[in-house]
């Protein structure tokens, strides 16, 4: 699981960093409005946790574009304020939960395991078939014809990207962001690596997909003519 935190007290925001990385989370950090909707525009992550008083552009403002975008993450936002008004105006704007600071950390981790389950549902209840192929959600495997081969994470992760981006070009970058996050020291070509095994799976299945190359831009998935 992706989260973002666009929180701008950073003592805060790092201790929750180190909190949902401990639990297993990849985390992103923003510490202003605006740096945080450029994140969250990246359609990369399945949870948001979002502060509502931020400089640039509030918390409110925010979620209103993220949710104007069409960007479907799960949105948790985080107040000073306990008004009910400021919590129904956040659930009326796109959040899926809302938590009043101070909280408990305790608290905080049960909410957004909470988001995770749901996204989780969203994932595991789908296959995805492109051509002659299927990838079982559920088992992170590669099948066709009732055949299967087991993907490592990675390559499972990889081979979603683009079987929901299906016949359209994916940028390296949004696939290295997905997979291993903005703050990752992963090599620029690490990717190319991951498509090479798929490819080589895809081949050991004898598919018609073909995961193509589109030079110094990314990848698409097509068939072969």
């Amino acid at each position: 699981m992706r989260l973002l935190i666009i929180e701008d007290e950073k003592s805060l925001s790092m201790a929750l960093k180190e909190l949902f990385v401990c639990e297993g989370f990849l985390v992103d950090t923003a510490f202003n409005g605006a740096d945080g909707l450029d994140n969250a525009l990246s359609g990369i992550y399945d949870i948001i946790i979002l502060d509502v008083t931020l400089p640039k552009m509030n918390g409110i403002e925010v979620l209103k574009e993220i949710r104007r975008n069409n960007i479907t993450s799960a949105v948790l936002m985080l107040t000073a304020k306990s008004q009910t008004d400021d919590k129904i105006t956040g659930l009326k704007s796109g959040a899926d939960d809302y938590l009043t600071k101070p909280f408990a950390t305790e608290e905080l981790i049960a909410r957004v395991w909470a988001l995770s389950r749901r996204k989780s549902m969203e994932y595991v209840t789908e296959t995805l078939r492109y051509a002659d192929i299927e990838l079982d959600r559920t088992h992170h495997e590669l099948k066709k014809d009732g055949k299967g081969i087991k993907l490592s994470s990675k390559e499972y992760q990889l081979m979603e990207i683009l079987m929901l981006n299906k016949e359209n070009v994916v940028k390296r970058d949004y696939c290295i962001s997905k997979i291993w996050g903005y703050e990752s020291d992963i090599e620029y070509n690490s990717t190319d690596v991951y498509i090479s095994f798929l490819r080589k799976k895809l081949n050991a299945l004898k598919s018609r997909a073909k995961i193509k190359s589109v030079r110094g831009i990314g990848y698409s998935l097509g068939e072969n003519e």
